[in-house]
């Protein structure tokens, strides 16, 4: 029997504990008020690695088995526990976050080993944990504020999908990082609110589907500029199946995409690949974080 305990910070932070990569009893969620967003990007990392050590411990106190390890994933370029970018978490860019992490578990009695993964790899191994499918390789795109690209099995490298290079439009500039012409600077909705600075993207949207000329453009757009990301890491890595997810994978229209995908790719061997949209939630993620924890530990 295994323990583990999984956290994923995104626009909040979610923590679970696991059982046999089972995910037991209640989850502990900050901020409590899902309403409230990105305000995690206000707390200094001090306080931030303070605040995960004690909703670990929190986590761990629930029981008295032993916790085998401990699994924290977030978004950005992450190798060997080190935090090396993240866009939307700048305060922990550079932080040896696996390290601090430690440090703070041990003041409180905790000496589980800590092991730090990206954010979208985290849910592409949950996904891949939930469907018995550990020996498969699994795909997977969070479209939120920020564009994540995870893949299961974890294999070395940067993986940042998000900011793949969609467009050679000079003015295609509102990418967190900085970069032209990136993904996210398209879907994410802090580049979706500055493009429009009068809408939000639900207004977008909705006003797309009521033949708005300029929101029905950015629609299309939106959905050309994933399919060219997508149709990439299929020359790249083949086809099979990509799973989308987060808060805003509802605007995402799958026929749209195919119909846009399939006018990319046009080999006869790269067109096996399926589309599915999953619903946003904390599970997959912490299920995610907890069994790359604990394949670490194996390893």
């Amino acid at each position: 029997m295994t323990t583990a305990i999984g956290v994923v910070i995104t626009d909040h932070i979610g923590a679970g504990r696991l059982q046999d990569q089972r995910l037991t009893g209640r989850l502990l969620r900050y901020p409590e008020d899902a309403d409230e967003l990105d305000s995690l990007s206000a707390i200094p990392s001090s306080e931030l690695v303070e605040l995960l050590a004690t909703l670990i411990a929190t986590l761990a106190a629930i029981d008295t088995v032993q916790v085998d390890a401990i699994g924290v994933a977030v978004p950005g370029i992450i190798r060997h526990g080190v935090v090396e970018d993240s866009p939307n978490l700048s305060q922990i860019k550079g932080m040896h976050l696996a390290d601090e992490l430690t440090k703070a578990l041990a003041a409180r009695g905790i000496t589980a080993p800590v092991h730090v993964a990206n954010d979208a790899d985290a849910i592409a191994a949950g996904v891949a944990a939930t469907r018995g499918q550990l020996n498969k390789l699994t795909r997977v795109w969070t479209l939120g504020n920020g564009i994540g690209y995870g893949r299961w099995p974890y294999v070395d490298g940067v993986w940042e999908g998000g900011h793949v290079t969609v467009s050679l439009d000079p003015k295609e500039r509102f990418c967190g990082c900085g970069g032209l012409g990136h993904l996210e600077g398209i879907m994410g909705t802090r580049a979706m609110r500055l493009r429009f600075l009068d809408l939000e993207p639900e207004e977008i949207f909705a006003n797309a589907s009521q033949g708005d000329p300029r929101c029905r453009y950015f629609v299309d757009l939106w959905h050309r500029a994933l399919a060219a990301a997508t149709a990439s890491f299929i020359h790249l890595a083949g086809p099979g199946r990509f799973y989308f997810t987060g808060y805003n994978a509802h605007f995402l229209d799958l026929p749209t995409l195919r119909a846009h995908m399939e006018s990319m790719v046009k080999m006869s061997t790269l067109q096996n690949f399926s589309l599915e949209v999953l619903e946003p939630d904390d599970e997959t993620a912490l299920l995610g974080a907890g069994v790359s924890a604990l394949r670490a530990l194996a390893s």
